[in-house]
């Protein structure tokens, strides 16, 4: 039914459903300490039934391994897989005319108040059929897998109905059954008002936010609970009202916020603990350390800060000192971010925001995990972490940022193919 080129077969590797050593590669494990990204040379790790047994210098592979079936990595650099922790993959349409009308000078918010924007890409995907919308969204995922990604969060957002958003939701988790890939999905009915809510957002999200909320999370199609803190989404207030539900459902929560003006949406994560608050560019310096203070992650969005052609940066220097965790993510979406390649991601980061190579890399392994709340298995290359891991045709990590538009991918290494 889904005929597509899967480009990502070649690369994936399933061999070791028992036990297989992996040597001859140099390890970028990520691991925090005193080595940059953790690196280990002349290394070799075994891989058991689906997770990481044992990671470390080749000559001091354990005598219990030495008989195990081997693969030889060629010197090739080995990663934790990648992930794009911030998406809206599953859409309808797209809006290549809008790019045209910014070019011409229109603003975002202009576009959004005028009924473009968001509004006429959730209608493009209310028309769309469940098997349309499946075929589009697995050709920008398997872009994605091309680049060595192993997890993709997505979110809802683009129906603003309770049916609609729920199919998103079930369509995303599909995806996870068409390719080897986790999808972790987010509840973001509050994205915006559709139009027969037009200047009603607190009925909006009492007959349609929080309710659908309720039935998604009854069918266990959340894994978390999102929404736009902007002055064209949403107030801090009525987000609250959102969290509460979220909380009183035992679900964690993130947060588009500081992205066009500072309604400091992310000092209101922060006293919801939430795992991340995502653009950032108005975050102010001094609300920085309440990130800081709750452990709330910040996800870096470069592809929408270079497509809206903004000029305010995030703080990037104040997370940095006060030790908030980055992460970076595509967003792919059809308007403010039609990118899917989570490698051309951490050179625009790099570029535009000022990281540094390792901070790349960083954010979309460790910190990325982190920001989804599966830092206790993806990741990092550490013994009992799961066997999602990159092979790359390069002689250094910094590569993987330094390059524009390459594909340095030899393979994937994945048990979730097998699964």
């Amino acid at each position: 039914m889904y005929a597509h080129i899967k480009l990502y077969h070649r690369f994936i590797d399933v061999g070791f459903m028992n036990t297989r050593v992996y040597d001859n590669c140099l390890l970028a494990t990520m691991v925090k300490g005193d080595v940059p990204y953790g690196l280990i040379s002349d290394a070799a790790f075994c891989l058991r039934d689906g997770y990481i047994e044992w990671v470390g210098e080749a000559k001091a592979l354990p005598p219990i391994y030495r008989d195990a079936a081997k693969t030889d990595l060629g010197g090739a650099l080995v990663t934790p897989a990648l992930i794009d922790c911030h998406t809206h993959l599953v859409h309808g349409g797209d809006r290549a005319g809008e790019f045209e009308m910014r070019l011409e000078g229109a603003t975002y918010e202009e576009l959004a108040r005028a009924g473009g924007g968001i509004l006429s890409t959730v209608k493009a995907t209310r028309a769309a059929s469940d098997e349309e919308l499946t075929r589009q969204s697995l050709v920008r995922l398997d872009r994605l897998l091309a680049d060595g990604v192993a997890v993709v969060e997505i979110k809802s957002g683009y129906g603003l109905t309770i049916d609609d958003e729920i199919r998103m939701l079930r369509i995303a988790r599909r995806l996870g059954d068409l390719r080897p890939v986790k999808i972790v999905t987010t509840w973001l009915a509050a994205h915006t008002l559709p139009v027969e809510y037009k200047g009603e957002a607190d009925r909006y999200l009492d007959e349609v936010a929080i309710p659908g909320l309720e039935r998604a999370a009854a069918e266990g199609l959340v894994d978390s609970v999102d929404g736009f803190c902007e002055t064209i989404g949403f107030s801090v207030a009525q987000i609250a009202r959102l969290f509460d539900k979220a909380v009183a459902l035992g679900l964690p929560v993130r947060l588009h916020a500081e992205q066009l003006s500072n309604q400091r949406g992310a000092v209101l994560a922060a006293e919801y603990q939430a795992l991340s608050v995502d653009h950032l560019e108005y975050l102010a310096k001094s609300d920085v350390a309440a990130l800081a203070a709750a452990g709330t992650g910040a996800v870096l969005l470069p592809g929408a800060f270079y497509t809206l052609r903004q000029s305010q940066q995030p703080p990037v220097a104040a997370m940095r000192d006060a030790g908030v965790g980055m992460s970076v993510a595509t967003d792919c979406n059809p308007g403010s971010s039609p990118l899917s390649s989570l490698l051309l991601a951490m050179n625009l980061a790099c570029n535009l925001f000022g990281l540094t190579p390792e901070e790349a890399l960083r954010g979309t392994t460790r910190e990325a995990a982190l920001a989804l709340g599966l830092g206790s298995e993806f990741g990092t290359l550490i013994k009992g972490g799961r066997g999602e891991l990159a092979v790359w045709n390069v002689s250094h990590p910094a590569q993987l940022s330094y390059h524009i538009g390459a594909t340095p991918l030899l393979r994937r290494i994945s048990a979730m193919e097998a699964v």
